[in-house]
């Protein structure tokens, strides 16, 4: 009797495979086209694109880049820094403590992209390629070039599965589709960079600082652009960009020196926030800086609830109009159905107040419940509190919300004398009535924050975390569940209502139609509850970042119409497929979500035992 058995190095036959590029090239050659259509990439950008200005950022100029010629120019300084530091030049190397050839081809990708689709805008706008200038066929040329020798570069392939010739012609694309997966994803892939020495304490917080002003720079960019393509533009750069810079190793090195000096961070990203109304020259951008703070602040009060407790609330907009409502009440509007006029500081304890009181009523018969069945009772409770305001108009139930009309001429706040509702100039700079709430608001989302932060490592906070994992284990380990979710909702409720204290004396107006379940402005349940999941359940960051992607591209978007919210909800389940833990994701979560990839060059098992396997 014969015995077959299988060797170790049969177990790994990736291994006997060398490390090759998706084209086939050799790889100086494919070093040097991807480093010199980088640079190449930056010259162009300094050339005219195109002969007329009607194309908008005036691509006309030699010298000088306009528009999405800027875009181009860092994309491609990226591809050239990255390239250079794939030879492992002494000094430039440092810029890459991970993958500096996976950096490369997200780099070339991000300058190609953002080059052909200029290319293509003006092809289109202006009625042919014959518009163009050498500028943008250089650019063009250039940008193909080094995408070409970033896909050459080697990396370890990964062993594939033949396909079974008895299979069908359906079974057989299938297979060679999901080969062609494989192959291209490791491409791509990096393996995680190491840990960074520690460098001096002032080294770590410069760089730090460095980092909060560059998302600062990038942000002000982003919220400014004054045309759809460049808008378009700017996502595909930043988007890709960020993939580059995540794959050399910078973003886990400053997490990791953010990691080191939390309070200096914090400290850091507040006053980087503060001197955004500081770089615009009218109020019309800190309108929406002011918004996206109450949004960001309500989706953090929610990941509490989502984050840290797991629990699935689909009505939470509701804690919302609570606090705005009871707020707009006191604080002497003639709409209101009492003649109150509280000071700030007595309104927003009121708001506050007002939806924990709420938020008990709400928990504390439902909150026994679990899953879908929990998040079908809060959707109704969202619902319940939008009709009830929408009938409480003296003719279909009692006359305290005013119906459909809402509480409505809501007085500017003043605290100290200081009123928010008129010009102030600060050390030369004129800040408007949006800038004077901004920088309320910013001051309300720090206490947020810290009472985040505060509560996620304190006992009730590790309490929320092991009912979030397995609640009947942590029942069984002592846990008084039921209170502690409790304890949960109450307090994401009264952290929405100090948000929607802001939110009434900032819109004017509290109206039942602001909170809803899903509209097409934020903020509402839905775009909440995305704005946790995008940005990333249970860290702090992640809901900031999330609501201000989720507030920011809608309103930059609006150009699209009736697709907005297509390619909006498209571009939220591309995201979700392929990165489900979010954008900026707690530890734990992306091990859960990754506990089975693959290291680069690894062999997947198959998704069919297929005839020769078997």
């Amino acid at each position: 009797m014969n015995t077959h058995t299988t060797t170790a190095d049969n177990a790994h036959p990736h291994k006997e495979k060398p490390a090759t590029g998706l084209i086939p090239l050799p790889t100086t050659t494919a070093r040097a086209l991807a480093t010199g259509g980088g640079a190449l990439t930056v010259v162009s950008a300094f050339l005219a694109w195109t002969w007329t200005a009607a194309f908008p950022g005036d691509l006309t100029v030699y010298g000088y880049p306009g528009g999405l010629q800027w875009l181009v120019l860092i994309t491609g300084a990226l591809t050239t820094l990255f390239g250079l530091a794939s030879y492992d030049i002494k000094g430039i190397r440092a810029i890459t403590p991970g993958n500096a050839d996976a950096a490369t081809k997200y780099a070339a990708l991000a300058a190609f992209t953002t080059t052909w689709y200029t290319v293509l805008a003006i092809s289109v706008q202006l009625g042919g390629l014959a518009n163009l200038d050498p500028g943008g066929w250089i650019a063009a040329i250039a940008t193909l070039t080094a995408l070409t020798g970033a896909l050459a570069l080697p990396f370890p392939r990964p062993h594939t599965y033949p396909i079974d010739p008895e299979d069908t012609g359906l079974e057989q694309f299938k297979h060679r589709i999901r080969n062609g997966t494989t192959v291209l994803r490791s491409a791509f892939a990096a393996e995680a960079p190491p840990t960074p020495r520690r460098l001096n304490s002032y080294l770590e917080i410069l760089i730090i600082i460095t980092a909060l002003a560059t998302g600062l720079l990038v942000f002000t960019y982003g919220i400014g652009t004054e045309y759809d393509e460049l808008f378009i533009g700017f996502l595909i750069s930043v988007g890709l960009g960020f993939a580059a810079l995540a794959k050399a190793g910078l973003v886990a090195q400053i997490s990791v020196y953010t990691a080191r000096h939390r309070n200096i961070t914090l400290i850091g990203a507040f006053l980087a926030a503060a001197a955004f109304p500081f770089t615009q020259s009218d109020d019309q951008y800190a309108t929406i800086g002011v918004y996206i703070l109450i949004f960001a602040t309500v989706a953090l009060g929610l990941n509490i609830v989502v984050g840290l407790a797991g629990l699935l609330d689909l009505g939470y907009v509701a804690f919302l109009g609570v606090g705005a409502y009871a707020a707009s009440m006191v604080s002497g509007s003639p709409s209101s159905p009492f003649d109150i006029h509280l000071p700030f500081w007595g309104a927003i304890l009121v708001g506050a107040a007002a939806s924990l009181v709420f938020g008990v009523i709400i928990g504390a018969p439902t909150l026994r419940l679990r899953g879908d069945y929990l998040a079908i009772v809060t959707l109704g409770f969202g619902e319940i509190f939008r009709i009830v305001a929408m009938n409480s108009d003296g003719a279909s139930g009692p006359d305290i919300t005013n119906g459909s009309n809402g509480i409505s001429s809501i007085p500017n706040l003043k605290i100290l004398g200081f009123d928010f509702g008129i010009e102030h100039s600060i050390a030369g700079f004129t800040i408007g009535r949006f800038a004077n709430y901004f920088f309320l608001m910013l001051l309300i989302t720090l206490v947020v924050v810290l009472v985040f932060r505060r509560s996620g490592d304190s006992r009730i906070g590790r309490a929320w975390v092991a009912i979030r994992e397995d609640e009947t284990a942590a029942l069984a380990m002592g846990i008084n569940g039921f209170r502690v979710k409790l304890i949960a909702f109450a307090l994401g409720a009264s952290l929405a209502g100090l948000a929607g204290t802001v939110q009434a004396h900032v819109t004017y107006t509290v109206t039942p139609e602001q909170y809803q379940f899903a509209n097409t402005v934020p903020p509402n349940s839905a775009f909440l509850l995305a704005a946790v999941v995008l940005g990333g359940m249970g860290t702090i960051s992640g809901p900031l970042v999330g609501a201000a992607l989720l507030y920011l591209i809608p309103n930059k978007l609006a150009f699209l119409g009736d697709y907005q919210l297509f390619a909006f909800g498209l571009a939220l389940v591309l995201l979700m497929r392929f990165r489900p833990e979010g954008l900026i994701p707690n530890r734990r979560r992306q091990l859960e979500f990754h506990e089975a990839e693959l290291a680069p060059g690894e062999t997947p098992p198959p998704a069919v035992l297929s005839k020769t396997g078997a």
